[in-house]
């Protein structure tokens, strides 16, 4: 017995050998044996491959033909009975069969002689069948493990289990997969942890507050208005110490340009400096005495305005300051209308001493329309 037939035999013993279905995964796996053997041997020729196959079909038609019933022999008229190995396996498409393999079934029988007999007269004669060469991807997965030798090799023996190689493979597959899995799972944790870091996930809200500390606020704006509006004459009396800076009865100390009027007058509600910006939109000036700067310097100071409007006509007065060397408080613009009001402003001055007086420029009519302001009083008074 050689290697090729004692390996399939061992196989059959493995299982139920009159299990057809048993005995062509036994073949199939036979196959792939062989094939694998054939791959695993570079020196072996296309013509020694054929050669092999040949004899490995040979020997499983030789094994197959034991295992089907003995039949009579027939006349020529009649018809040599098929025997089919595995129908389910016949299309190549359904069961990975090469497309050139037909389906496993057995040939006609060779008729004896033209003379006819009879049933009972007619030697009985074994039926050999006939097998393709089937490829070994077409091996069942549950095939028996085929221990042979491959022929031709110098008896070198080659034990072939076609689910143990499977799961081998697979075993060798799944490191990679796993490798690829895991790097692309950390690339994705990378990525996401650095765009966390990169938007500030992870900062305190003292971490994220990266603005510059923030200086009190100053008056810079042209348009300005200070909140509140204007306050009724005396408001602020009870909480200030008030320090005169201009006075009705005093207006030695305002300035009007050539195209500018400031008039002192009187009414009901006592004395008051008209003031009329010109049609250039020339302020008129009111000094603040260096003396009254010195008590100034390094504090808060609040500057209060009582003015109203012209009779009948509201106006827009912007104020601007000049104080030296104690800086200016931006441009200030209130809305006046017919009633006596207060008009505040406030001013942190630097601890410098001043070096001359300052003024206090009002323009009576933003919009150069030929409105007047009429000015009460200009006072300011140190913040406590």
């Amino acid at each position: 017995m050689d290697a090729i037939e004692k390996a399939i035999r061992n196989a059959l013993e493995k299982g139920n050998a009159e299990d057809r279905a048993f005995r062509e995964r036994v073949y199939r796996a036979a196959f792939s044996a062989l094939d694998r053997a054939l791959k695993a041997n570079p020196d072996v020729t296309v013509e020694l491959a054929i050669k092999r196959r040949k004899a490995i079909q040979a020997k499983i038609t030789e094994i197959e033909s034991e295992f089907l019933p003995a039949v009579p022999d027939v006349g020529p008229q009649g018809d040599a009975p098929a025997v089919e190995l595995g129908a389910d396996s016949a299309p190549a498409a359904e069961a990975g069969q090469h497309p050139s393999a037909p389906a496993v079934v057995d040939g006609p029988v060779q008729p004896a002689s033209d003379a006819p007999r009879s049933a009972s007269d007619a030697p009985r004669s074994r039926v050999l069948p006939v097998v393709p060469d089937i490829m070994p991807d077409a091996a069942l997965p549950d095939a028996p493990s085929i221990d042979m030798s491959a022929p031709g090799s110098a008896g070198a023996a080659a034990e072939v289990a076609p689910d143990r190689d499977e799961r081998r493979i697979r075993g060798r597959r799944l490191p990679l997969t796993a490798i690829f899995l895991t790097v692309t799972l950390l690339a994705a944790v990378g990525i996401g942890l650095f765009f966390a870091v990169q938007t500030g996930v992870f900062k305190t809200q003292a971490q994220l507050d990266t603005a510059p500390p923030q200086a009190p606020p100053t008056v810079n704006d042209d348009d300005f208005t200070p909140p509140g509006g204007p306050a009724k004459p005396g408001a602020a009396d009870q909480a200030h110490d008030w320090i005169n800076v201009f006075s009705p009865t005093d207006a030695s100390h305002v300035s009007a340009p050539s195209d500018a009027k400031a008039e002192v007058m009187k009414d009901d509600t006592g004395s008051f400096l008209r003031i009329r910006s010109g049609a250039s939109g020339s302020a008129i000036s009111f000094d603040v005495g260096q003396g009254v700067l010195e008590k100034l310097a390094g504090k808060h100071a609040v500057f209060d305005i009582i003015a109203r409007s012209e009779e009948g006509k509201e106006t827009q007065v912007s104020v601007d300051c000049n104080f030296g060397e104690l800086g200016d408080c931006g441009r200030k613009r209130y809305a006046v209308g017919q009633q006596q009001n207060e008009y505040l402003f406030d001013v942190k001055f630097p601890d410098k001493r001043p070096g001359s007086a300052g003024t206090i420029a009002i323009n009576s009519d933003f919009d150069k329309q030929g409105k007047a302001a009429d000015i009460y009083e200009i006072r300011v008074s140190v913040e406590p």
